[in-house]
């Protein structure tokens, strides 16, 4: 078989896979596993590094480029989503006492 097709057929059994999977993941836990997928994204960020080595075009080079914006920006984002995950679970005085702390940094500048 031609190696496109069976790329694009192992790409849509994937996808398929994927969104089942997904979709019976409860709201409650929806979050944290989103969060915890796209830190793990960071992978991507290795697969870019190793086909960065071999991009020898500039079309190639546009997509290693495009490749390490996004994955970049997936696993930053995945950092904040927990990170703001884990303020809902503090208690609410160790909240009030951080803003203020904050606060006060700020007023020394």
């Amino acid at each position: 078989m031609n190696a496109i097709v069976v790329s694009i057929t192992l790409f849509i059994l994937a996808l398929l896979i994927g969104i089942e999977v997904i979709g019976k993941v409860p709201a409650t836990l929806h979050t944290p596993l989103m969060s915890g997928g796209n830190s793990i994204h960071g992978i991507v960020l290795v697969g870019v590094i190793i086909v960065a080595a071999h991009a020898d075009t500039p079309l190639a080079l546009v997509f290693v480029g495009l490749a390490a914006l996004l994955g970049t920006i997936n696993v930053v984002g995945g950092y904040v989503v927990t990170e703001r995950m884990l303020e809902m679970f503090k208690p609410k005085k160790a909240v009030a006492k951080q803003s203020d702390d904050a606060d006060a940094a700020k007023a020394e500048k």
